[in-house]
């Protein structure tokens, strides 16, 4: 299979070449992980003292805040991308090819369990609900800053997958401004809405993917699990809700039992969790037309030459065969 294919939300071109797995070191793999030295993880329970001081905490038998206790932890990043006093710098003298902003915003750590694991998969599936009930609050906060225009939740895993500290915890930004991928979608939802008298893009994309399914990994009451038609990386899959809702933050389902599978089937097929980037799409603001979704994407391959130069994908396993794969997982 040599095909070039555009992802539906995002208008991405993607080139899936399947047989290229084929070569030589080609099949994507994953190792084991060392296991977290607890003595030195500043995110376990009893080392509160290692973080800065918290600002939300699920704590279900009461407590003081930065003590043991707590089932979801969240305190602002060390190291903050983003920072609410930030300042303007001083406007360069060619503002046409050299302009910058202060980068206001915020940005959070949320550890997602006291348990020191790598992965949202070695959680039970009620751990993992909790982390994401977390998720939602957090979002909800910073969406009612009159300042927040978009609210970006991440999970890194692994040194591969970007993750500094080893223990499953996610990100939060709250930007002051749409980024263009996200607006690129809100776009897309709004254009074929107008073409559809009012159809949801992602509704219609998901009761096709059910009605072909090739492509399905699995479904539950809550939600779907997909390979994404235009997977960009092998094995990547995504998550949305059966009923369409435009923010994640919206009170409703989580989808957390079907994450958690979908992680614990890539944990069965290559031994163990794969290093990975997850990402929560929301509604930015200005959105008419829109519906929530996680993207779940492995890294077992490493961006090259032409993902670099061009932003084109090249995806050697076809979702096809990923999303096969993973059902028998």
């Amino acid at each position: 299979m040599r095909e070039i294919r555009v992802d539906p939300l995002s208008g991405h071109k993607v080139i899936i070449a399947g047989e290229r797995s084929e070569r030589p070191n080609g099949e994507p793999r994953c190792d084991e992980p060392a296991p977290i030295d607890v003595e030195l993880d500043p995110f376990a329970e009893g080392h509160e003292d290692r973080t800065p001081a918290e600002v939300y905490a699920s704590r279900p038998g009461g407590g003081a805040p930065d003590s043991p206790g707590w089932t979801v932890r969240v305190v602002p990043n060390l190291y903050p991308a983003l920072d609410p006093e930030s300042k303007a710098p001083a406007p360069d003298a060619n503002v046409d090819l050299f302009c910058a902003r202060a980068a206001k915003g915020a940005h959070e750590v949320i550890v997602n369990a006291p348990d020191p694991v790598l992965s949202l998969a070695d959680l039970p599936v009620r751990s993992v609900e909790e982390a994401m009930e977390v998720w939602r609050e957090r979002m909800r906060h910073h969406y009612g800053q009159e300042s927040c225009r978009y609210v970006q939740l991440i999970v890194n895993e692994r040194r591969e997958g970007g993750a500094s500290l080893e223990h499953t915890h996610a990100q939060l930004y709250a930007l002051d401004f749409v980024p263009a991928d996200v607006a690129r979608e809100r776009e897309r939802y709004g254009a074929y809405a107008a073409r559809t008298m009012g159809r949801d893009l992602l509704e219609d994309l998901l009761a096709e993917e059910v009605r072909r399914g090739e492509r399905i990994v699995a479904v539950d009451e809550e939600a779907v699990l997909i390979a994404p038609y235009a997977s960009r990386l092998p094995f990547q899959l995504m998550l949305a809700p059966r009923k369409p809702r435009m923010g994640f933050e919206d009170d409703g389902p989580l989808g957390a039992k079907l994450l958690h599978e979908g992680l614990s089937r890539y944990k069965r097929h290559f031994g163990s969790s794969p290093p990975l980037n997850l990402w929560v799409r929301t509604a930015p603001s200005g959105a008419d037309r829109f519906c929530w979704r996680i993207d779940v994407v492995p890294r077992l391959t490493h961006l090259a030459g032409l993902e670099l130069s061009t932003g084109l994908s090249l995806n050697i396993v076809a979702p096809e065969h990923a999303a096969r794969v993973l059902r028998e997982a």
